[in-house]
């Protein structure tokens, strides 16, 4: 981290949805000090590099709100069976490409370990930010449990079973002791899956999953520890429960209708739409050998997706970004972008990755922005993304410059 100073920009406003010319912006450690506009001048000082941004557009860093870096193939059996090792090591690649692609911050919504989050914080990993969920948690037979049915299992109440990626519990003290468990870990929000899911084989899509009561275990442990549940769900009723148990974003909803979108946004609960996970499950999880059974699934949920954020706007939920891309398929975060503005125009697409998603997260006025006291999370673009929201697709080949919290990952601005 140092100090530097950005001038001769074009600021992007998600918020206004404007982009205004000649600004500055002064950056000092990990924070935005200072923001000049209608073209007047910051003092730099002699220790302090400039970047001028020749007109360029200045955005806040995106923020993807449901990410699973920790999942590195398609193949879920072999998912299984790969070393925590090896699945670190294509973690990082994982994360580090998502912030080349522009995203300073992300929530893992599932299997990251706290050995990873470790190694972004301490630059081992050059990532975004990440907000990690740790394991899941699933009822037996729910989203989370990937273990084969058994003719023969071995049944006790008071058991939770655990892998890297999930505690199977049921009732309402066993879901209280797993949340217990991953708060302990230090999480920074909980996940329960409260419906059907794709991945997993044996639960339905129209599978409701955990009771009122098991739910609000949860969020009671979370809110004790001050933060929150997100919630795995697509049907309205699954939603429903989860909501009225407390949990604060309900994650994917592709079959929500408009009563449970009212009820959503009765409890100021988020919605945070995945639409190219689905895109790019149809397109190559055969050809990675995503199961067959979970492929099956596709058709209930891929093109309702675009319907349910229309849904949710029309009933004021508060709509965020997410991406749940797993795999061989990490490369298309940026698509949800283009998906997106089939529905919403681009300013309300850059709201969702950028202040929604900071209010989500609890983090309003410190990331999404560009105003003092915020992270300096900060990305130069070569256009309008507000006219043409295809230049932040693809690998991040339009972002001339890129910072998270002051430090400059990319940077293609020419010196004078």
């Amino acid at each position: 981290m140092s100090a530097f100073v950005i001038t001769h920009a074009a600021l992007l406003d998600p918020v206004a949805g404007e982009v205004r010319p000649q600004a500055s912006v002064r950056v000092e450690g990990d924070r935005i000090v200072e923001v000049a506009e209608d073209g007047a001048t910051l003092v730099a000082g002699d220790s302090v590099d400039v970047i001028d941004a020749g007109g360029r557009t200045l955005m806040p860093g995106l923020i993807d709100a449901h990410v699973h870096a920790a999942i590195t193939t398609l193949d879920l059996t072999a998912m299984g069976r790969r070393p925590l090792t090896r699945i670190g090591i294509e973690a990082k690649a994982v994360l580090e490409a998502m912030l080349r692609r522009g995203f300073t911050t992300v929530r893992d919504a599932g299997g990251l370990d706290a050995g990873i989050q470790e190694a972004v914080r301490l630059g081992l990993i050059t990532g975004p930010r990440v907000f990690r969920s740790g394991r899941v948690l699933s009822q037996t037979g729910g989203h989370g449990d990937t273990s084969p049915v058994s003719a023969n299992p071995h049944l006790c109440s008071c058991s939770i079973t655990s892998s890297a990626y999930s505690h199977v519990a049921d009732g309402a003290d066993s879901v209280r002791r797993a949340a217990r468990e991953e708060l302990k870990s230090g999480v920074d929000q909980i996940k329960v899956m409260a419906g059907g899911g794709v991945a997993t084989p044996s639960d339905p899509i129209d599978m409701v999953q955990y009771t009122e009561e098991e739910i609000r275990a949860a969020v009671e442990e979370a809110a004790a520890r001050r933060t929150y549940v997100l919630a795995h769900a697509y049907i309205p009723e699954a939603i429903a429960r989860a909501v009225r148990a407390g949990v604060r974003s309900i994650e994917h909803g592709n079959l929500l209708d408009g009563g449970a979108a009212r009820l959503m946004a009765e409890h100021g609960c988020f919605l945070v739409p995945t639409l190219v996970t689905y895109d790019q499950l149809a397109a190559f999880g055969r050809q990675w050998s995503f199961p067959a059974e979970s492929l099956a699934k596709l058709d209930a949920v891929k093109d309702a997706g675009l319907a349910a954020v229309d849904i949710a706007a029309s009933a004021g939920v508060r709509i965020g970004f997410g991406t749940d891309l797993l795999g061989e398929t990490h490369d298309a975060q940026s698509r949800e972008l283009i998906l997106r503005a089939q529905v919403q125009n681009a300013a309300e697409v850059l709201r969702s990755a950028t202040t929604v998603n900071a209010e989500l997260l609890g983090k309003p006025g410190e990331l999404g922005v560009i105003s003092p006291g915020a992270f300096a999370d900060l990305l130069l673009v070569d256009g309008n993304p507000l006219a043409d929201l295809s230049i932040l697709d693809g690998q991040g080949e339009h972002l001339d410059l890129i910072a998270r919290g002051g430090s400059v990952i990319v940077d293609r601005v020419r010196r004078a």
